[in-house]
């Protein structure tokens, strides 16, 4: 079993309550000296201390050992390694020091770091109707990202709430669609039909509560038929647990929380339909094989690649990954991320980046070695995928969607097994997009950096029209 060290928390907790370290061994029945060992993390926490701390300062034990000191050391490698910084970081073991013994000025330090990146992806989308107020409001969009990051993109509870439900489903596999029919029914009193498009021309799903009835478009295929009755399943049966989640983000506006509801039921559907054990183990047997995964569970590639972002259960973690959505004109539609990738909440992805070429190949995987600006290197691999078709205006609604992992974890995955890692150029060197982007003598350049000034001659002519 992992240590339960609590140092920072256990120092916090004693600073709060205003006590030295031997007030608070007193009131534990310890010894100052182990007090001490405690809060340096030179010793593990006991069930008898952790049971004292509970009794003895009111606190949730689950909030006393919740321990997100890996997200939060990820994040801080991420921040000190942007190229605003000088060359001469602090190292692994200088970033750890500083979360054991300054958790706050860490996170004082990595908000106003993300406060930094905000402001200057806001520089990107202001217009004259913005004004100023968009520069410091952060989008629904990327308060949603950043509570299923902060979550490690994992949600036990609606895990464990999708294992029991998939344990009671007694039909076959192959027939889901009907169990979760027959489910709706008899627990909900839930009927559900299909209509034709033409009676539901603009809609894919239409749960109407006060009828309980529930209708699903011709339009939509079967693994997305299974997938979006799995979602309102999971509206109804896992409404308490989706509100603790909700109450947990900083979200106020009903519409964004509306939002996030939808993503939390989306991430139940995917957890009912490839159960996360079976799901890992698959993963791993086929060396992240998309399509075969597909095929075993009756789903589409999309719903794979958003579910493999998912498995991060401690003691049972797959390859942390990253998960990106895009369409012809380069907008982000929908992103999650398990991995130290920094994902653009707008549109503009680097056009050294391979992604757009899934667009030339449709149906093809499309990998890549990259490097972020700060050093940071990832394989990815993208492939398209369509959207609904039920209509001539509905043609052509083809996305790519995009996977990647650190290069440490490249060897887990199939698609990286053709290349070499000591061939020289393996890595592309990549960025968010232009604008914010500081590589000198880049032949793809698009747009000056908002943040830096590139070196300007009259008389030389470089690689574009922005530096020479």
């Amino acid at each position: 079993m992992r240590k339960t060290l609590v140092g920072p928390r256990l120092r916090q907790l004693r600073r709060e309550h205003g006590q030295t370290q031997s007030e608070m061994a007193s009131q534990l029945n310890i010894s100052p000296a182990y007090v001490n060992l405690l809060e340096n993390n030179q010793r593990s926490l006991s069930v008898q201390v952790l049971m004292a701390l509970t009794e003895g300062y009111g606190v949730d034990w689950r909030d006393l050992i919740n321990d997100n000191d890996v997200t939060r050391l990820a994040d801080l490698r991420a921040a000190v390694r942007d190229p605003m910084f000088p060359e001469d970081r602090p190292d692994l073991q200088e970033l750890r020091a500083a979360i054991d013994h300054a958790p706050k000025l860490v996170d004082h330090f990595l908000k106003l770091y993300q406060s930094h990146r905000a402001a200057v992806d806001r520089f990107m989308s202001l217009t004259a109707q913005d004004g100023e107020a968009s520069l410091i409001t952060v989008s629904p969009e990327t308060a949603i990202h950043d509570f299923f990051r902060s979550n490690g993109n994992y949600f036990d509870v609606l895990e464990q709430a999708a294992y029991q439900i998939r344990r009671e489903m007694t039909r076959p596999a192959d027939d889901v669609y009907a169990d979760l029919k027959a489910r709706l029914l008899e627990k909900h009193g839930v009927s559900t039909s299909i209509a034709r498009i033409t009676d539901m021309p603009d809609t894919l799903r239409d749960y109407d509560a006060d009828k309980t009835h529930l209708t699903l478009s011709e339009a939509l295929d079967h693994p997305n038929r299974i997938f979006q009755i799995s979602h309102v399943l999971g509206l109804l049966e896992c409404g308490p647990a989706l509100d603790a989640l909700l109450a947990q983000t900083a979200l106020a506006d009903p519409a964004a929380l509306a939002r996030c509801r939808v993503e939390l039921a989306n991430y139940f559907a995917a957890a009912l339909l490839m159960p996360y054990d079976d799901i890992l183990h698959l993963a791993q047997l086929t060396h992240y094989d998309l399509d075969r995964i597909a095929a075993a569970f009756g789903v589409s590639v999309e719903q794979v690649c958003h579910r493999l972002t998912t498995l991060q259960r401690d003691g049972a973690r797959g390859v942390p990954m990253f998960f990106l959505r895009i369409d012809k004109a380069g907008n982000v539609t929908k992103r999650f991320n398990a991995t130290e990738f920094q994902l653009a909440e707008k549109g503009g992805a680097c056009p050294v980046w391979n992604i757009h070429r899934a667009f030339r190949d449709p149906g093809i995987i499309v990998p890549q070695f990259v490097e972020m600006p700060d050093g940071g290197q990832f394989f990815t691999f993208s492939r398209t995928t369509d959207r609904p078709v039920f209509s001539r205006q509905t043609q052509d609604r083809r996305l790519v969607i995009t996977l990647g992992c650190e290069r440490s974890h490249a060897s887990k995955i199939g698609y990286a097994n053709a290349f070499r890692m000591d061939q020289p150029n393996l890595f592309a060197p990549i960025g968010i997009n232009c604008h914010l982007c500081p590589r000198q003598a880049c032949s793809q350049r698009a747009h000056q950096p908002l943040h830096m000034s590139l070196p300007m001659d009259t008389n030389r002519r470089g690689n574009t029209r922005y530096e020479s």
